[in-house]
Order: C-alpha cells, then structure tokens, then sequence
C-alpha cells in the first residue's frame, strides 16, 4: 500500500501556508467522457466530525475546472483553471481523495514576478497544468 500526506495548514514549518492539490474521483460518473474520472482541487482543512454516532472525516477543497475537452497539444498535459461561484468550494469525504497533484503555472509570455514562489503561485495564477510527469503513478492516471 501507498501512503502519502497531503497537506492542509495555514503555517507549514513555521513559515507560510500549505495547501495541497489532489486528484478527487467523481461522486456520480460526468456525462462527459471527455475528461479523466476524477477531478482536481485544493485542499483547505481537514477535519472530522461525528453524526449519530459515525465518524466522517472531511475536506474543504476548492475546486478546478477542466478547461479543455482534451490535453495540450503541445505538453499532453490536461489544463485546469481555478472554479469560481458558488459551488467552488465543497465538503468531500476523505475516501474520494486518490492522491496529491502537482500543478504547474501556465507562466505565458510574460516575466515571472519576483513575488511569486511555490508559497503563492496556486493563488496568482489562473491556469495550470496538471502535471502528469511528476511520477508514474501520475502518468498512469492521465495518460488513458
């Protein structure tokens, strides 16, 4: 069995925050089958609670939306923007979570600001692409 932690925390190392992206299967199959079957967000908080007598442990994500109906013709990789509205953030079970996600900045043209780092780059950019280079397992998972 794999395991990995996937963070959520507003001081990581006694630094800056730390949200991390993560692959989420989908609750009902998209009449779509254009996309891959899970969907990408960030997660804000973990937490638990317990109703009736049941555990639930939660996430707080906020969503991204696929921008195209297929990869970047010149990476293979999918794009993804940051969801807005009001169905942009959501409680999900932890169970539907399959494993982090790396995401790159769609840098464009211009030049980089000397403001950005890994800490804010999730928050100043508005595209991505999801990384399906950053291991196998990844590129499994995107490549069908």
């Amino acid at each position: 069995m794999h395991r990995e932690h996937i963070r959520a925390t507003s001081c990581w190392r006694n630094n800056a925050p730390r949200f991390d992206c993560v692959f989420i299967k989908h609750e009902v199959a998209h009449e779509s089958s254009f996309h891959p079957p899970f969907d990408i967000a960030r997660v804000f908080m973990f937490f638990s609670f317990i109703f009736e007598g049941k555990r639930y442990e939660c996430a707080l994500v906020h969503w991204f939306e696929w921008t195209s109906e297929q990869p970047d013709e010149d990476t293979g990789m999918w794009i993804v923007s940051h969801s807005i509205g009001k169905d942009a953030l959501s409680i999900v079970p932890v169970q539907r979570i399959i494993r982090a996600a790396h995401l790159i900045p769609l840098f464009g043209r211009d030049k980089v600001d000397a403001h950005i780092s890994n800490v804010n780059s999730l928050d100043e950019y508005h595209f991505f692409y999801v990384n399906k280079y950053a291991d196998h397992h990844a590129f499994e998972m995107l490549h069908s």
